[in-house]
């Protein structure tokens, strides 16, 4: 049986708060609990902690499921470990690497070849932080391989501080230097300067602006922070995130400039031999305009353009550096009809042949990856495609900087812990380059298919179902319906590629089935695709995702007593709007660091960056949109709305966990159900990356509530 019904909530500090905003009465009864350091928002938090506590300490959870048994195979599943594509610098190459029991990636520098290898940690968050809540954010070498900048932030804050560290020595040579979150370096030729991004004061800034107006400058090695030298960003947008590299000559300089998150992106082009490095002067190569641009001067000094303008799914167009603008393009690989555009990687003769002789190009096809060869000169197709292991995901492309017949990249799918392959261009194979440190697991037999499923609205959307064989017939469909989790994003064009998942393998292996929607909004179709998912089309994200779940009752994969949603960040807000309109479809709802209140989002955390994602609430017509799916304003009295997990974390900076509070509060005081509403909340940890021991724990006890809840055997006692 499932753990006993709650009746009883903690009392939550309510008011008859109605506003009218643009026409619209709106109320916000919980606002109260936006103040996370009001006592009344502590003890509603602290009796939602004993809540959730008491809820555990019913579960029972057996087999699979009990917290040691669910633990150790977490732990078995993620064994391999990691290891990422090299970085070279000369014959040095530098690469992040996680073996099965290290609670963070360290990096790692190796030098020589075969039996003359000799490698060595050089960066190691738990070394700088035994406590494992420091974590490692970026990390870029020199041109040379002499040096590392690398930043770091601690309690899940993102607050990156920046550091130089020795390659030889092991030694700082510079920093700390903050408010150099989001901040890529680009070091110069000889490692005695590099641009980089880091905030402007925050006392010189209004207080709701502190954590806005980046700007690009200009550091030297030795000197302190407040001499650097500012060099681009003053009069732009405030919300700005800037990108910047310095070609391998260090004869260009781009810079690259993207307002919040909209879908567009200016970039500039500067020469660092016309003028000085403090005061370069640059030249547009698309600015203004309604599409994604990235551009880099290659090894054989032409700019490459990787754009979707004109082309959703992605081109590359080339033009020389001294004339980049848009009407001097050439387009060199032209989009696909059906593939977007991942990533472009030159071979050449190395050394002082800098002239390219093959062109290799990565693409996802309905979320799944190839590799492409070309001609470097036309763009012309050859017939030689790069081998993948199967049906996942690639990603690298990386090359010697000094250029040469290799090409680097990782790979993954559903059953395949990600793993390096190299391609040769002398002999046109594919081999595997570095496998995870650890130990694989017995992996349980699985099978991912991809089905296709209609939207309202005609729309065709795919999922990946990951099912136990021996519960499947011999067309891949289902003997008999099972406890399902559905997962799903839709948003900031982000794309559900195959990958290993330790959460799905456990799952399934218990009997479950687990299938992962690419829904509109995300990025596996183009930008159009994301489009069709954004601003005043937000609602089709909801509705292709109740599609799937339809879909998956009407074929006989599960039922809605069987069926849970699970999303995080924008998917929470996804799993919130599915919860709330649909509440008939799911029996359980995992809800993690969630936006759910969309009409105050962008007054907190990172939220003004969003509104070219959601829409703007000061708008009179915005504001419709997103009062008509807002989570937190769609709740009834009454409605029996499914079980729900909020899972939230004090550090977080991106996503206020106001927003779980609000509405965990409106649905407890609204359900007419008895499946239980509650809040799990953690310290110490923000929005992105964590230690090894603090996912599991998280992963178990999700685990635990969705198999409790949907009736999963060995799920509770």
């Amino acid at each position: 049986m499932t753990a006993p019904a709650l009746r009883t909530y903690p009392t939550a500090p309510r008011t008859d708060l109605v506003e009218d905003l643009h026409g619209h009465r709106v109320a916000d009864p919980f606002r109260a609990l936006e103040d996370e350091g009001s006592d009344e928002t502590e003890a509603w938090s602290s009796a939602q902690d004993d809540l959730y506590a008491q809820f555990r300490g019913s579960l029972g959870t057996t087999g699979p499921f009990a917290t040691e048994t669910l633990t150790a195979r977490l732990r078995d599943l993620l064994g391999a470990g990691f290891v990422s594509p090299p970085a070279w610098r000369g014959e040095r190459r530098f690469f992040s690497r996680r073996s099965g029991d290290q609670e963070h990636a360290v990096v790692v520098v190796a030098e020589g070849d075969g039996a003359d290898e000799r490698e060595r940690v050089l960066l190691d968050p738990v070394a700088i932080d035994p406590a494992g809540t420091t974590t490692l954010d970026a990390w870029q070498p020199s041109k040379e391989g002499h040096l590392v900048a690398y930043q770091v932030s601690s309690g899940g804050t993102e607050e990156s501080v920046l550091h130089v560290l020795d390659v030889v020595t092991g030694e700082l040579v510079d920093g700390p230097i903050d408010r150099a979150r989001y901040s890529p370096v680009a070091w110069l030729p000889g490692g005695e300067a590099f641009y980089y991004v880091r905030r402007l004061p925050p006392e010189t800034l209004p207080e709701d602006e502190a954590q806005y107006h980046r700007r690009v400058w200009l550091h030297r090695l030795g000197t302190p922070a407040t001499d650097d030298v500012e060099v681009f960003g003053a009069g732009l947008d405030h919300t700005n995130y800037y990108g910047v590299s310095v070609s391998r000559d260090g004869r260009w300089l781009i810079v690259s400039a993207s307002a919040g998150t909209a879908p567009r992106t200016d970039v500039w082009i500067a020469d660092l031999t016309a003028s000085d490095l403090g005061a370069p002067s640059f030249v547009d190569v698309a600015v203004g305009l309604d599409a994604e641009t990235g551009a880099w001067v290659a090894r054989d000094g032409r700019l490459y353009v990787h754009t979707n303008l004109d082309a959703p799914r992605g081109r590359i167009a080339v033009t020389d550096p001294t004339a980049p603008g848009v009407e001097h393009w050439t387009t060199l690989l032209a989009e696909d009809p059906t593939a977007v555009l991942e990533d472009v990687a030159f071979i050449d003769g190395g050394g002082d042949d800098t002239t390219p002789t093959l062109l290799l190009a990565s693409w996802r096809r309905h979320s799944v990856s190839e590799v492409s060869a070309h001609d470097p000169r036309t763009g012309q197709r050859l017939p030689d495609a790069v081998t993948l292991p199967g049906l996942g995901s690639i990603s690298g492309l990386a090359t010697r900087p000094d250029g040469g017949p290799e090409i680097w990249f990782s790979y993954t799918d559903h059953t395949t812990p990600t793993s390096v392959h190299r391609f040769d261009a002398r002999t046109g194979q594919t081999t595997l380059w570095a496998s995870p440190p650890g130990l694989v697991a017995d992996l349980p037999d699985v099978r991912a298919r991809q089905i296709e499923v209609t939207s309202p609205d005609g729309t065709t959307v795919r999922a990946f179902v990951v099912a136990r064989t021996d519960a499947l017939d011999a067309d891949g469909l289902p003997l008999t319906t099972a406890p399902t989790i559905l997962y799903g994003y839709g948003g900031f064009q982000i794309s559900l590629e195959p990958a290993f998942s330790a959460t799905t393998l456990a799952w399934v292996e218990a009997g479950g089935v687990y299938v992962v929607a690419n829904l509109r909004g995300g990025g596996e179709e183009g930008e159009q695709w994301h489009r069709a998912g954004m601003r005043a089309h937000k609602q089709n994200v909801f509705d292709d995702f109740h599609a799937v779940g339809d879909h998956l009752v009407a074929q006989g994969w599960t039922t809605p007593d069987q069926l849970a949603c699970w999303g995080g960040s924008n998917g929470g807000l996804l799993v919130g709007a599915a919860l709330t309109q649909r509440p008939d479809l799911f029996a359980a709802v995992v809800c993690s660091a969630p936006l759910l209140d969309m009409v105050r989002y962008q007054r907190f955390g990172l939220g003004v960056t969003w509104t070219e994602e959601y829409g703007d609430a000061d708008d009179p017509t915005e504001l419709g949109w997103l009062l008509g799916y807002s989570p937190y304003h769609r709740v009834v009295d009454g409605t029996a709305y499914p079980a729900t997990l909020f899972t939230v974390f004090e550090g977080d900076t991106r996503v206020d966990p106001l927003h779980a509070r609000k509405l965990a509060a409106a649905l407890q005081a609204a359900t007419g159900g008895e499946a239980p509403i509650l809040v799990r909340r953690e310290r110490g940890v923000g929005h992105g990356g964590r230690a090894l021991s603090r996912t599991i724990g998280l992963t178990v006890e999700q685990l635990q509530f969705v198999a409790d809840r949907t009736g999963l055997a060995g799920g509770a006692a």
